[in-house]
């Protein structure tokens, strides 16, 4: 069942009387995270009560509740758990050593005996208390990444009968037997087994992975819920793995803050920054680009080599995360620490000539709708859901997934001609303003919750 979109200016009424938790494995990280703490905010500034519960807290936020699973495990498990130095994400003891991993499976057997089978980690014991973080019980539970170790999926039928609930899907891991993107492997549709890749995100120690997914489809059967996608690329996985037969579904794009992220004078934004006025500058952000299997280093940097080599221009600068250590020949590097402040990240998109996004599987990137809403003409792989916002030859120039030459024409071109990049940003500032702000978004999420309320209420 489908349900349909509101139109943007719908508001949900009452929001000052509305309680709405939302989850998601930290606060603060990647897109994910983002899109949770934007609602949260555009929540707050309406009235709304809103809380966010997350395993891993990074931000001083009052409203900011920890789901503190080491709070919630026994004395026994705890002690032995630390002296083998386990952390929320080293749960897979994949890289452990033999006496490490003796201590964790004497900490705590079953846990570590269903890792080391195979099978994912859901012993999180916090998350069965979940709805009483808040000092108010939630009107509505809103659900986002699942995965990273900090919830137990099999306390979702029992939260989810407990109150309305909406789970929205960053990635394709509900739909798979570990791995949050499959890329080409089409096992996820027949009940996966035979994994070509374990280590994948999110790593399991052996191949159970048919067993874990018949385990995600049994949860999802007996839990209440509507299932939303940023993209229609990704709900037509989900639609493809069956489960929009039993769950109402929704698409609601991500969204950007259009007062913070807009059009303005690249040379101002190159001041403030301290950023030279008359070099070509590319930007590039990714969380953990050389690491992430999900985006495409090595894409990158061989676009980047053909470009600096086939161009007679002035050593091009390269605004790129400072955790990534991306070094090109030809290209003058700038190492960007981590930005939170969106007013300075939007200085940034404003100071580029192009945003570059070389990826292998998006959903719908944040990043890609930032540069867009900032002016900034965007060269991207054309997968997953980028292409419903980058609309080619018009906002920006979509290229095949891992085509470095490709890549590099495009940039290249763009590079060469200043008026066919102002039209493209032009345009692309447009397109988020007509269908990608944060102010739809959260008007589609708050008109769900009432619509879910009023099902709940009448018992549907």
């Amino acid at each position: 069942m489908t349900l349909d979109v509101p139109e943007p200016d719908a508001r949900a009424d009452r929001t000052s009387e509305l309680t709405v938790l939302q989850a998601n494995t930290a606060d603060v990280d990647g897109g994910a995270e983002r899109v949770m703490l934007d609602l949260h905010h555009e929540y707050l500034a309406r009235g709304v009560d809103s809380w966010i519960a997350v395993g891993d807290v990074k931000s001083p936020d009052p409203k900011t509740l920890r789901v503190d699973n080491r709070a919630a495990r026994s004395a026994w498990t705890r002690t032995l758990s630390a002296t083998s130095g386990e952390d929320r994400r080293k749960a897979t003891v994949r890289r452990a050593g033999p006496l490490t991993v003796a201590r964790l499976v004497i900490s705590d057997p079953a846990r570590y005996r269903r890792i080391l089978s195979g099978l994912e980690d859901y012993d999180f014991p916090a998350s069965r208390s979940l709805r009483e973080l808040p000092p108010r019980a939630p009107d509505v539970l809103h659900l986002h990444n699942l995965h990273g170790y900090y919830f137990d999926l099999r306390t979702l039928p029992a939260l989810t009968q407990a109150v309305p609930a909406v789970l929205t899907l960053h990635d394709a891991w509900l739909l798979t037997g570990h791995c949050a993107h499959p890329f080409e492997c089409p096992r996820w549709r027949s009940g996966c087994g035979g994994c070509p890749d374990l280590s994948m995100y999110v790593p399991i120690r052996r191949d159970a992975s048919a067993h874990n997914w018949r385990d995600k489809r049994d949860i999802l059967s007996r839990s209440r819920l509507c299932l939303v996608t940023p993209s229609r690329w990704l709900m037509g996985m989900v639609r493809e793995a069956g489960l929009a037969h039993d769950h109402p579904t929704r698409v609601i794009p991500n969204g950007v803050d259009v007062s913070v992220f807009r059009p303005g004078s690249a040379r101002d934004a190159r001041a403030s920054l301290g950023l030279p006025a008359d070099r070509q500058i590319l930007l590039v952000v990714a969380n953990a680009l050389l690491s992430n299997p999900f985006k495409d280093a090595k894409t990158l940097a061989a676009a980047l080599r053909t470009v600096a080599r086939t161009t007679q221009r002035p050593p091009l600068v390269l605004l790129v995360g400072a955790d990534a250590e991306l070094h090109v020949d030809g290209v003058e590097t700038i190492a960007v620490p981590f930005v939170e402040d969106a007013a300075r990240m939007a200085l940034h998109y404003r100071a580029a000539d192009v945003y570059m996004h070389a990826a292998r599987a998006e959903n719908l990137p944040l990043t890609v709708l930032e540069a867009m809403a900032c002016g900034a003409p965007v060269v991207a792989s054309d997968v997953g859901g980028i292409s419903e916002a980058v609309v080619d030859g018009v906002t920006g120039m979509l290229v095949p997934c891992r085509d470095s030459d490709a890549l590099a024409s495009a940039v290249t071109a763009l590079l060469d001609d200043v008026d066919r990049r102002a039209a493209f940003g032009m345009a692309a500032a447009q397109r988020v303003l007509e269908h990608f702000t944060l102010e739809q978004q959260a008007d589609a999420y708050l008109a769900l919750y009432a619509e879910l309320r009023g099902m709940w209420a009448g018992g549907v």
